[in-house]
């Protein structure tokens, strides 16, 4: 029970401190953040087997099916997220699922260098959706 409060707090915080994205694209859309993971609460860290550092980074990631007149009903989708340095290195950033109660996360944590800036890449297949999505956000890191 503990741990269906943590995620959706974490998320909500580092949602308005972070500066959010949304992209909307088909009737979805696709919240996507990345932050380095020193400001997760240890107990959410440790919950979800996050190591806490300056150096590490995060992304987290939900799709909404957007309704008329409600906030949406979260989706099942399967993901593929890519990162790129100014240098042009790539590389795919691994994610997994959370469930709790209703809500369905996207989470992945990865390394970072101090000021880093990373584009990400993410296509989104929503479950029982022929067509990807895709969506595409720049963050860059600060680890001392």
């Amino acid at each position: 029970m503990k741990r269906l409060i943590l995620l959706p707090l974490l998320l909500l915080f580092a949602g308005l401190a972070l500066a959010e994205n949304v992209t909307r694209s088909a009737g979805y859309a696709i919240h996507h953040n990345a932050f380095t993971t020193d400001s997760l609460a240890p107990e959410v860290a440790r919950s979800y087997g996050i190591q806490r550092s300056t150096s590490r980074g995060m992304v987290n990631i939900t799709v909404i099916r957007e309704t008329t007149d409600t906030i949406g009903t979260p989706v099942q989708a399967r993901l593929k997220v890519t990162a790129h340095n100014l240098m042009g290195q790539k590389r795919n950033i691994p994610v997994r699922e959370i469930r709790e109660g209703d809500a369905i996360y996207y989470i992945a944590d990865f390394p970072v260098a101090h000021r880093e800036h990373l584009t990400f890449e993410i296509e989104v297949l929503p479950k029982g959706q022929g067509n990807p999505l895709h969506a595409r956000f720049d963050q860059e890191f600060f680890t001392r």
